[in-house]
């Protein structure tokens, strides 16, 4: 009898919680604030048992998407720093959640969320822990992995090395690199080879040309009897940068000791991107500007454009009148850089007078 008790009483459960997934299919939001970051595809499970708690499970779903965004949008020194938040804290950052996914299989729940973290909060919490944080852009970059054997005069790529194999295998969600290797080509080959005595001097801008990716990385990996250097050459937005790496008791022939190597190296090269966009939060630039307001759509425009610029901090209407609205805009950043956002939007700005004015 208490077999069968304990049954009907997770059989109720169980039909409960399926109502619930139907409301969450009906009533959870899938629209995304422009001033929030997304984080999708949070997935959790957990055994299906009689003290099943929904909201716990959530919860937790919310501490991973946390993390998440924290790893996507700081660099490794400044995330020893936000170890631990605390529960209350993350859900006060937290704009919108939605259930994209529920599901019992095996007395096993399953659960798939979309979180989205406001975004001024976010920039305000991180400010107070002294950290500057980085816009969390995508980016697709060519990468040309190569190891140089010193010892033996050899060069190692495609098929030949671990390390060039298995380099996109075990990339992470956070990560905001997206690494396009070369096909394997027997011209790329030899003029690897033709170079090898000079690959520091070499422009690689034979191989580089048949791919249609400006941005690139071009690691090499120098290994010799005394330790591993690597020289990576990196161009980011037409600014190429050199960065010497050296590791020692390395052996490049151990797959875990490889593996480890390309999670450091990729961790080196997301930080080095995140650096690029880095958002310097205790700059705030006060501004006054002024736009015609004779056409609805325009203004609609325009303040759809401020809320989706990840510099504006913050912006309202101070007065308007039958002819202009005049905005307050808060930016994190120089009045030359707030011009070049507003340029790369198709605006021009006349700043001959106190108040800027819109065109």
């Amino acid at each position: 009898m208490k077999f069968k008790s304990k049954f009907s009483n997770l059989s109720k459960l169980y039909n409960y919680l399926w109502f619930l997934a139907l409301l969450n299919i009906f009533f959870s939001t899938d629209f995304i604030h422009a001033k929030t970051f997304s984080i999708n595809d949070i997935e959790i499970s957990t055994p299906f048992e009689i003290n099943f708690n929904k909201n716990e499970i959530i919860d937790k779903a919310f501490q991973q998407a946390f993390n998440r965004l924290i790893l996507s949008t700081t660099q490794t020194k400044d995330q020893k720093k936000l170890k631990k938040i605390s529960l209350g804290s993350i859900k006060g950052m937290i704009e919108t959640f939605s259930i994209k996914e529920e599901k019992f299989v095996n007395q096993i729940y399953y659960l798939t969320l979309n979180v989205s973290f406001n975004k001024k909060k976010i920039f305000d919490f991180l400010e107070r822990k002294n950290i500057f944080p980085s816009l969390p852009i995508k980016k697709n970059i060519f990468f040309i992995p190569i190891i140089f054997d010193e010892n033996k005069n050899e060069i190692l790529m495609f098929s030949d090395s671990y390390l060039f194999s298995n380099w996109n295998l075990k990339n992470k969600k956070y990560h905001l690199l997206n690494y396009i290797l070369p096909t394997e080509d027997l011209e790329d080959l030899n003029f690897i080879k033709f170079n090898s005595q000079n690959l520091e001097n070499y422009d690689f801008k034979d191989i580089i040309e048949k791919y249609s990716l400006k941005d690139y990385i071009i690691m090499i990996v120098f290994r010799n009897d005394q330790e591993i250097r690597v020289l990576n050459k990196i161009n980011f937005n037409e600014t190429i940068d050199l960065k010497n790496l050296r590791f020692k008791n390395l052996n490049l022939d151990n797959i875990k000791d490889i593996e480890e190597f390309s999670e450091n190296l990729k961790t080196v090269y997301e930080n080095y991107w995140k650096s690029k966009n880095e958002i310097n939060t205790s700059i705030k630039l006060y501004l006054t500007v002024s736009i015609n307001n004779n056409n609805n759509s325009k203004i609609s425009e325009f303040e759809e454009m401020l809320s989706n610029t990840d510099l504006i901090y913050d912006f309202y209407i101070f007065k308007f009148n039958n002819k202009n609205n005049i905005y307050k805009i808060i930016f994190n950043g120089t009045p030359n850089n707030f011009l070049k956002t507003m340029n790369y939007s198709n605006y021009e700005v006349n700043t001959k007078n106190k108040i800027w004015v819109i065109k």
